[in-house]
């Protein structure tokens, strides 16, 4: 069975989450990433645990379905051997701070020049251009710029940053959905083209309700704790023994959780719940007189109630709880990916469900520098060749001998973007 993007070759220059985000998605849909890491030490995240046999879970859950390349690029045969393999690619991707690969000579103009129909996706920060363009970038001051740390936790309380890597996830969503709109483009004769993607930007494309709010209203977005800024009841209330969501927003849910529910039918005819903008307007209230009913029962029960009343709900699960939900584990949230290291790692699925060519784990994360002398023998490099870059500080292989003075690891942090 050929996969969406069998045939099509991806060089990864990318480190830490966006970036590999990105690049696994492209490959679990068939394409043949190869991913580039620089000398010495490789992608920072092989420096965050946890660890097992000295390789690192986290870079082993977004970098599966790839080729592992070990290069110098400041190295003139490195950098040879880069630009070789970005000659045969369809698709380059990096998320260094913009001007960095100009500097190392792998911008966009020299990577046209040896691939004229290439897509080169740039992930950044705050984007190529702008006052910003040349300001570090983590996810959190990401979040921060975007504004969801100020819109982010409840009432009164300090700036809460979100449960996940928001903005990286966002930036990664946002490159793969460029790179596949542009990969369409040039099927259609268009040719090759330059991708500017951000994490501020493609985090910010996702607040069209607070959007809505402030363009229709000039109202600005503030914590709200888990309720929902346009609707009510619609939030997570505590129960006996947790906490559960409930979603009785229109006007026949909410009668339905107020006489099938909660016991009360008699909140129906209160003026002050009238309507969803009523009980927005109470929304304290609201929630005390809702709440004092379901801290009576357990999350199950009153999640079982509330289905079978019509009224959307569901529990609060902490994250072992969600990887055992029986639902969740039918559709196979979760797989096993075999690793030349750590054998078996157990990792996330892809959510992608394609009914001819649904994506494919086909590899594991590849250890620092695997595929190198794989990936530079189909240039046309001998084995001979490799072992002298090697022994000459150019390329790494850890197959092949050591050079005579080996690279000091990489340290924890530097700059994703």
């Amino acid at each position: 069975m050929s996969l969406p993007l069998s045939g099509v070759t991806v060089l990864d220059l990318t480190r830490v989450l966006a970036g590999p985000y990105a690049t696994m998605v492209l490959g679990d849909l068939g394409a043949d990433v190869i991913k580039v890491e620089r000398l010495p030490g490789g992608d920072e995240s092989r420096a965050m645990g946890p660890f097992r046999d000295g390789e690192s879970y986290c870079f082993a859950q977004v970098n599966r379905n790839k080729r592992g390349v070990a290069l110098d690029v400041k190295h003139p045969d490195g950098l040879k051997a880069l630009l070789a393999l970005a000659a045969r690619s369809d698709v380059l991707v990096e998320n260094f701070r913009p001007g960095t690969t100009e500097r190392l000579g792998c911008g966009y103009d020299a990577v046209r020049a040896v691939r004229p129909d290439i897509i080169y996706c740039s992930i950044s920060g705050f984007g190529q251009t702008g006052p910003y363009a040349q300001r570090p970038a983590y996810d959190i001051i990401a979040q921060g710029i975007s504004g969801f740390l100020s819109m982010t936790g409840h009432p009164g309380g300090p700036p809460t940053k979100a449960g996940i890597a928001l903005n990286d996830i966002a930036g990664g969503v946002t490159a793969v959905q460029a790179i596949l709109a542009a990969y369409i483009a040039r099927l259609r004769g268009e040719g090759g083209q330059y991708i500017d993607t951000s994490l501020v930007e493609s985090g910010i494309a996702w607040t069209v309700w607070e959007a809505a709010a402030y363009f229709g209203s000039g109202e600005v977005a503030a914590p709200a704790g888990t309720r929902h800024r346009r609707n009510a009841p619609y939030q997570a209330y505590r129960t006996k023994d947790g906490y559960v969501t409930v979603g009785g927003n229109t006007q026949r849910m909410w009668q339905a959780l107020c006489t099938k529910v909660l016991g009360r039918p008699d909140w129906t005819s209160r003026p002050e719940y009238a309507t969803a903008q009523d009980r927005l307007a109470h929304g304290d209230e609201l929630e005390r007189d809702i709440q004092s009913v379901l801290v009576t029962d357990t999350t199950d029960h009153w999640v079982t109630a509330m289905l079978t009343a019509g009224v959307p709900a569901g529990p609060v699960n902490a994250y072992d709880q969600m990887i055992a939900d029986p639902h969740l584990n039918e559709r196979g949230i979760t797989t096993t990916v075999e690793h030349s290291v750590l054998g078996p790692v157990r990792a996330l699925s892809s959510p992608l469900r394609l009914s001819k060519t649904p994506p494919q784990i086909r590899r594991g994360a590849p250890v620092f520098g695997e595929h190198t002398a794989q990936a530079l023998g189909s240039l046309g490099y001998s084995a001979e060749d490799v072992s002298a870059l090697q022994a000459a500080g150019a390329v790494y292989d850890p197959a092949l001998p050591p050079p005579a003075s080996p690279p000091p690891p990489r340290p924890a942090g530097g700059n994703d973007v």
